[in-house]
């Protein structure tokens, strides 16, 4: 007997770096190029035939290479033991090279799935900034149309409350242009364009209306997307008043932890005769809401006893 100190184990380390280096060299030519090529474009049979080739020539390349002796225990450069084909079986040879083959393809299907998700979910983003954007965009030409026909009114009735009109006009219309474009805007900001256009409106509107209105002193760094306060003033300042009964709007928002308490009410006179775009606004409000706020929102619209009651309560924690 050999003692064991003298005896040469580097022919253990050939062995197994022979086996490891067949078996990434498998997985390897398969990650980078069999997989993508035949796998993923339903080329399967050359795939599967290819993998047999390969794992053919990988064992005969080990069978050959376990005969040198490099591979055998040896003492002072001579074998003292030749290692049975016994001790490493066709099945021990092929087994982890399978195992590598099927380990290349779950790892690739995972990083595609990964990858697919990650588009679908940025195709699906694109998508809802391309429809918060377009209803957003409504908004504008409705806000616009509603305010020029008000100055215009005031131009022969007095021009120098037309030309202040104008004047405020332009700092709205520049809050449309800068602010608005952004996807979230400060609440200040937001109120601060409410009241203009309620100071607009009232320029023009007869003594039979009584307005009230109640803003809290917004000292928090609240941010909501743009003009979603406007179109409840909007439908109250178009349907709610009537030249010649007296009309009311009141107007109130409130900030409670999270939470934004936002009500309009105003007069309702069902005799007149409705317009044809008189819920634009509100449904397009209804839409962005439930694209940017989902499960975020309590929208409710009701009429009776001749009064409109529009209420919106909102979470604005992102």
């Amino acid at each position: 007997m050999y003692p064991i100190a003298s005896l040469n184990v580097d022919y253990l380390i050939y062995r197994n770096w022979l086996s490891l280096t067949c078996i990434l060299l498998v997985f390897y030519i398969n990650y980078f190029v069999l997989v993508d090529l035949f796998f993923f474009k339903n080329r399967k049979p050359q795939f599967y035939i290819l993998n047999i080739l390969l794992i053919i020539m990988q064992y005969l390349l080990l069978s050959y290479s376990l005969k040198l002796n490099l591979f055998h225990p040896t003492v002072d450069g001579k074998i003292i033991r030749q290692i049975r084909s016994g001790a490493m079986t066709t099945v021990q040879l092929i087994l982890p090279i399978i195992l590598s083959i099927g380990m290349c393809v779950s790892l690739k299907i995972n990083a595609r799935f990964n990858k697919n998700q990650l588009q679908l979910q940025q195709v699906k983003q694109t998508q809802l900034n391309a429809e918060i954007k377009y209803l957003k965009y409504q908004v504008q030409p409705h806000f616009l149309f509603n305010t020029l026909n008000n100055i215009y009114a005031l131009i022969d009735i007095s021009p120098e409350i037309a030309k202040e009109s104008i004047h405020t006009m332009s700092k709205m219309m520049r809050y449309l242009l800068h602010d608005a474009s952004n996807n979230k805007v400060p609440l200040v900001k937001e109120v601060e364009f409410l009241e203009r256009y309620i100071n607009l409106m009232q320029l023009r509107v007869s003594s039979n209306l009584t307005l009230k209105k109640s803003f809290p002193i917004i000292n928090q760094p609240i941010q909501i997307a743009p003009l979603l306060l406007i179109s409840f003033v909007e439908n109250a300042f178009k349907h709610g008043i009537d030249a010649v009964q007296s009309s009311f709007i009141n107007i109130k928002l409130s900030i409670e932890s999270s939470t934004i308490n936002y009500s309009v009410i105003n007069s309702s006179f069902p005799e007149k005769e409705k317009v044809t775009d008189s819920g634009i606004g509100l449904e397009n409000l209804k839409k962005r809401l439930e694209l940017v706020y989902p499960d975020k929102f309590k929208l409710n619209t009701t009429e009776k006893n001749n009064q409109y009651i529009a209420t919106l309560t909102l979470n604005f924690k992102e």
